[in-house]
């Protein structure tokens, strides 16, 4: 499956809040402050809405990255529930320091709303002992943000910093839908507030600063060249994304 490269009009985003698909790959703490296990959730959602979920079918890979080294990690996948949707689960063990880049390639999803087949290649990292190495790692997905500023350890208020890439290269000027993880807590003023829409420089650089804390969700969006069959058999276009979450924290002062 390739795409468009170098072609500002094939990254788009739609603008309904309908649109704001969002594929997670969440795990229970990005930093294991002394290594230990990590939960990872896999969930196709609308995150700034706190849902609904999507049933997502079984990921066609889930991978770690790790000190220039991939495992594949799809067998470790156990199924649950969001919203009466299936999602997928992982529990890991990360024993050893460094920076895992976990990321997941989900089967097509047909979203009748659109007319069109959804594809959003994710991913996080989790940095054991907090070693701050190896979380820059690029993984040479079809569409994918690189990370210009550490992922991990972040405080409410940073700027997170990505590069936009398509089959390797930048992309100037690619348009970049943010969205946070809403369990409730955050009142929409309306829906526009339900993702933020940024533009990268020419370099495919962009940048955002995290106003609250929580998880926060960066995709870079672009159409497939080709097609894949509808329900009804008729061809339908193909979203492709590249995300990467990220995790602000609130600064706890001591005493």
């Amino acid at each position: 499956m390739s795409i468009r490269l170098g072609l500002v009009a094939a990254l788009w985003l739609a603008a309904t809040p309908a649109a704001a698909h969002f594929q997670t790959i969440l795990p229970s703490a990005d930093v294991l402050p002394e290594g230990g296990t990590v939960t990872v959730d896999l969930v196709f959602t609308h995150p700034a809405f706190d849902g609904p979920a999507m049933a997502m079918a079984a990921p066609r890979r889930f991978a770690m990255v790790r000190d220039g080294e991939t495992t594949d990690l799809t067998t470790s996948l156990e199924p649950f529930t969001v919203d009466g949707a299936s999602a997928w689960r992982a529990e890991l063990a990360l024993p050893a320091p460094g920076a895992a880049v976990l990321f997941v390639e989900p089967a097509p999803y047909f979203e009748p709303a659109e007319g069109r087949h959804i594809v959003h290649y994710a991913k996080v990292v989790v940095d054991s002992w907090a070693s701050g190495e190896g979380w820059d790692a690029r993984l040479g997905l079809p569409v994918e943000i690189e990370p210009l500023a550490r992922p991990t350890g972040l405080w409410t208020g940073n700027l997170f910093r990505g590069l936009v890439l398509a089959s390797g290269e930048p992309v100037p000027f690619a348009e970049v839908e943010v969205a946070f993880v809403n369990d409730g807590r955050i009142a929409l003023p309306n829906d526009a507030f339900g993702s933020q829409v940024i533009r990268a420089d020419a370099q495919g650089v962009f940048a955002y600063a995290m106003p609250f804390a929580g998880w926060w969700g960066f995709a870079a969006l672009t159409e497939a060249e080709g097609t894949l069959p509808a329900p009804d058999g008729t061809p339908a276009p193909i979203e492709l994304g590249g995300l990467i979450w990220v995790r602000a924290t609130d600064v706890q002062r001591a005493d």
